[in-house]
């Protein structure tokens, strides 16, 4: 047996001086809510680093989702499809404009919507697609947004796993009508819980952020023409965001030589899977996974138990929405078997390659009882 090291978590945030100076900063300016100079600067940056107009804070990624729905238009009696293999939020935001949530299975190589299956779901009440950048792979966009374009769908990117990641050179919250980022304490960065809505579209931008904040009259303070929402970010929460957004390379990179020395310390190993990464695509890796693609001695659960008691957590692939109590059934068969066999693998910023060597060494052993 192998000597076991301290306890390895699945993940936990790089949280370096330049954070700590920024949070600190803002402390002390007194613009501590949702006002404040860091607010603005993180918008525009990372306006720039994904390439497009316009940024707009929310508080988190799964209002990001329901606020730019809403700002689309979508209501009750339309549709919206959706991959049943993303985590719940997706379909949630859907169902809090009143629309239904259409489950679409995801395709066996990059483990994102199928667009063939996108084809089938349609339906005279369809107005908008939702592909997943699955734990930081791009779906397949030109195809996406083709059968959008065919139907006269809106397209609205859930790249809340896939900040960085990039599609035929471009990244992704640029590809569609819009993108959708969240900056939970486990994502590419954080700022505690927070969210992103970019767009090129000046009227959507404008419109996502006047409900954002209460739906407030420009011209007349304290009257409001519509219910709106409070999804404001805080000045802190951006200022902790810019500092993580100044060291995005380095994350990114960091994620990408974790996933290469496990694809080292794995290779050979029979009937195992890991993250894709399509010719036309970079992933920048936000968990990295493993699929079962054979049946072992041991079932997916039980190897995550057998590696926590060796002090390696994991988590399990997202279960398919569709099998959840409140939404309805879906014949996704792909969604289905991919879920069952994943699981996810400690990915952090300070993991070293000695770290990554025992799990490797460790899932070798217990795959072999």
């Amino acid at each position: 047996m192998m000597k076991m090291p301290k306890f390895i978590p699945i993940s936990e945030p790089s949280i370096t001086d330049k954070e700590a100076d920024y949070v600190l900063q803002a402390v002390k300016s007194g613009w501590v809510s949702s006002l404040g100079e860091f607010i603005t600067k993180f918008e525009e940056k990372f306006a720039e680093y994904i390439g497009v107009k316009y940024a707009l804070t929310t508080c988190n990624g799964t209002t990001a989702l329901h606020l730019a729905l809403v700002s689309l238009g979508i209501k009750e009696g339309d549709e919206v499809i959706v991959p049943d293999l993303t985590f719940v939020a997706t379909a949630n935001a859907v169902t809090y404009t009143g629309a239904k949530p259409v489950f679409a299975d995801v395709d066996p190589e990059t483990w994102c919507i199928d667009p063939d299956d996108i084809k089938k779901k349609i339906t005279p009440r369809t107005k908008a697609i939702i592909p997943v950048h699955l734990y930081g792979h791009p779906a397949n966009m030109d195809e996406i947004n083709k059968i959008a374009k065919e139907h006269n769908l809106y397209v609205i990117e859930d790249s809340a796993e896939a900040l960085g990641a990039e599609y035929k050179g471009k990244k992704v919250g640029s590809l569609s009508d819009c993108g959708v980022f969240s900056f939970y304490g486990n994502k590419i960065i954080t700022t505690g819980e927070g969210g992103m809505i970019t767009t090129n579209d000046e009227n959507l931008y404008e419109k996502a952020k006047y409900l954002r904040d209460h739906a407030m009259s420009k011209e007349k303070r304290y009257w409001h023409t519509q219910i709106g929402f409070n999804y404001r970010i805080t000045n802190i929460q951006a200022a902790l965001g810019l500092a993580q957004l100044e060291r995005i390379n380095e994350l990114i990179e960091k994620r990408r030589q974790i996933f290469s020395w496990y694809k080292e310390f794995l290779q050979g190993i029979d009937g195992i899977k890991l993250n894709p990464e399509k010719p036309w695509a970079k992933n920048v890796y936000w968990m990295v996974c493993l699929v079962l693609e054979k049946d072992f001695r041991i079932d997916r659960d039980e190897l995550m138990s057998k590696l926590r008691e060796r002090g390696i957590d994991t988590r399990p692939f997202f279960y398919p929405i569709s099998d959840m109590p409140m939404y309805h059934k879906s014949n996704t068969p792909v969604a289905h078997r991919i879920s069952q066999r994943g699981l996810n693998l400690p990915t952090f910023f300070n993991i070293t390659k000695d770290d990554v060597k025992f799990i490797c060494d460790t899932l070798k052993e217990v795959l072999a009882l």
